[in-house]
């Protein structure tokens, strides 16, 4: 199982320009690196913010919520809510399961499309930060990521940073990141209210 301390919001249309431009500027090692697109497939579990079930890439996996951390503050333009959550990876080597053409008739699976940046930073002992390729393994860090998404139609933009390492370390991992990024930043405000986890943003979408 991997455990991840997040942030996360989700707001409704395109990426803004001027936060799009910070973010490649600002955070990206390779400011001409093409981003990343996929498509995955979530099970839409309303009124269930704590649980979240895709299909992605021939991958079936699990993510459960396992604490609410608080509402976090990085100046004055960024404010969101920390949530702590497991996931579970479920490969089949055989290619005979987790396919898409399985569950193209269900009404239950919502597509998702995605075209995201993402960079991830190692924080040393010392609570320094510093990015990092993305095939470098580090073993305390963050992966910061902006996100043009593809509702079922419906166009949303997603900022989060997903912090990783050793449990003790997670929250530290999470705000030394999160307070180096947003050092920078001069956008639109970031609310707590629009910080929550993919679920929810299902739910905001088919309510």
């Amino acid at each position: 199982m991997l455990t991840t301390n997040e942030l996360r919001w989700f707001y409704p249309g395109t990426i803004p320009e001027d936060i799009e431009f910070w973010f490649q500027q600002n955070c990206l090692i390779d400011q001409m690196r093409s981003p990343q697109e996929r498509e995955d497939r979530y099970l839409y579990t309303p009124e269930c913010d704590y649980l979240g079930i895709k299909l992605r890439q021939g991958r079936f996996e699990v993510k459960w919520r396992k604490a609410e951390l608080g509402v976090l503050s990085f100046g004055e333009f960024v404010e969101g809510k920390a949530e702590k959550w497991g996931k579970w990876l479920c490969d089949d080597p055989t290619k005979e399961s987790f396919q898409l053409a399985q569950i193209s008739d269900s009404s239950s699976w919502v597509n998702v499309q995605k075209v995201r940046y993402s960079q991830p930073y190692q924080v040393l002992s010392n609570l320094s930060v510093q990015a990092v390729a993305a095939n470098e393994h580090i073993a305390n860090g963050c992966n910061v990521e902006i996100t043009q998404l593809i509702i079922q139609e419906h166009t949303w933009w997603s900022l989060a940073l997903e912090a990783f390492g050793e449990d003790a370390r997670l929250m530290d991992n999470l705000r030394t990141t999160a307070s180096w990024v947003f050092n920078t930043y001069q956008g639109a405000k970031l609310l707590a209210a629009n910080s929550y986890a993919y679920p929810h943003c299902l739910s905001l979408v088919y309510r």
